[in-house]
């Protein structure tokens, strides 16, 4: 029998069983028929975090601000990435201004923080921007 994972959807933010063979098949979700993965970061807010946070697939999290200048510098970075290190990883956008509880619930003090969460659990933490060859590495040695 094959391992299942649960994971959200980028679009609809329900939770969704999956075979993890199935990963790099171009699964979709079952409730909105929206691809599981669409190579861009998904902006989640505190009612759809959970969902996403509590996932078997590894979720790196920007937590950023629109005022942040090396937060702007980033982004393309963690676009690109995103591309790349899809289905392995699901990366998620928080913007702190919009969402100051989960801020304050995952004590960031300065932006941006990277953050890597699995089921719930908080796995690796950075903060400051990198270039890009570095935040593969970082993200590929707590993902494996």
């Amino acid at each position: 029998m094959s391992e299942t994972m649960i994971l959200a959807c980028p679009n609809c933010h329900k939770k969704n069983r999956l075979a993890a063979e199935r990963l790099e098949a171009g699964p979709s979700c079952g409730a909105c028929k929206q691809p599981l993965f669409n190579g861009r970061p998904v902006a989640v807010g505190q009612a759809t975090f959970a969902n996403h946070a509590q996932s078997d697939l590894p979720v790196v999290i920007d937590f950023w601000a629109p005022w942040c200048g090396p937060c702007r510098q980033f982004a393309p970075v963690f676009e690109q990435a995103t591309a790349e290190l899809e289905p392995r990883a699901r990366l998620v956008k928080i913007n702190t201004e919009d969402e100051p509880e989960l801020a304050s619930r995952y004590a960031i003090r300065s932006i941006p923080t990277l953050m890597i969460v699995r089921r719930g659990k908080e796995i690796a933490r950075l903060a400051g921007a990198l270039p890009a060859a570095q935040f593969r590495q970082w993200v590929n040695q707590h993902i494996q």
